[in-house]
């Protein structure tokens, strides 16, 4: 089925509103799109709607944290992560709390919103400051168990979902585990790293480019900071050869964060596929999503240059 990480994580919400009295909603203005107002249907006495005030939000949410609550604070990824970056940094971060910031409609799937709403910074904006948690999952069913966990994880965290339905990759009985990736797919030849929608895209892509006799293992990193260096090392050591793609910036993203593990531990040919220190433009969200690369054809074609 294909389904968006958002609502997935609305769903979650929900859950955990009905299992833990500690767990608190709060949004700016989105919670429509952010999916939380279905929490806020459900338990309206711990639903906080702050107006289009992403930094009131998030300081709202910190002292939240510091009565005991575990509070979720949503908005669009780019204006939780933009907007209220000082009260992250210093009212969340610095002071360790265990708040949850989420946001939705990243990348340049978020479509016609255009370069002013698709955050493409989030995640390198988010896994520079110190004590937070960066997760971005791959489909519905990991972003529902990625909710879940990160309630039950003591810290500052920041959850990715995206507005664009993508296929589910992961059957319901899938176990996730906050700080190890999945190994979707062994091979010899290459390994593809993938976050978010573009993981199903890295399996369509192994599966072609088996046709053509290049055997490669598909990586789904959903933890980016702390990021799984292990199983990092292990693949690069195996193959010999990574390529990496994300939704979102090369500069400070899961590109960058490979390359900082495998540069210090494991040297190899690494090839990054994603927007390249470039603003989303306006447009259908996979038609965006094809016009900047961000698809199997082009982690073919780096599959074939890295193995000729």
């Amino acid at each position: 089925m294909n389904s968006a990480t958002r609502e997935a994580y609305g769903k979650a919400l929900i859950e955990l509103g009905n299992t833990n009295p500690q767990v608190v909603a709060l949004d700016a203005d989105l919670a429509g799109s952010t999916k939380s107002a279905g929490f806020g249907a459900q338990h309206p006495e711990r639903f906080f709607d702050m107006g289009i005030s992403e930094a009131d939000m998030v300081g709202t949410a910190a002292g939240l944290a510091t009565c005991g609550k575990i509070p979720f604070a949503s908005s669009f990824a780019v204006f939780c992560t933009g907007r209220a970056f000082e009260q992250i940094r210093n009212s969340v971060c610095n002071a360790h709390l265990n708040v949850k910031i989420v946001g939705s409609h990243a990348g340049p799937s978020c479509g016609e919103d255009g370069s002013s709403h698709q955050a493409v910074e989030d995640i390198a904006i988010m896994r520079s400051l110190p004590h937070m948690t960066v997760v971005v999952p791959a489909d519905d069913v990991e972003a529902y168990a990625a909710t879940l966990a990160l309630a039950e994880h003591d810290g500052p965290a920041y959850l990715r979902v995206a507005r664009l339905a993508s296929p589910t990759i992961h059957d319901e009985d899938y176990q996730f585990d906050l700080l190890k990736g999945d190994l979707l797919r062994d091979g010899t030849d290459v390994t593809i790293v993938a976050c978010g929608m573009m993981v199903p895209r890295a399996l369509d892509a192994a599966k072609q480019l088996a046709e053509e006799g290049i055997d490669a293992q598909v990586v789904n990193i959903h933890t980016i900071k702390p990021i799984d260096e292990e199983l990092l090392v292990t693949c690069a050591q195996k193959t010999g050869k990574v390529i990496t793609i994300e939704e979102g910036s090369i500069v400070g993203g899961l590109g960058t964060a490979v390359c900082e593990t495998l540069s210090e531990k494991c040297p190899v040919p690494v090839r990054r596929i994603g927007m390249f220190d470039i603003f989303g433009t306006s447009g259908e969200g996979s038609a965006l999503l094809d016009y900047y690369g961000l698809n199997a054809e082009h982690i073919i074609d780096c599959a074939r240059e890295l193995c000729q």
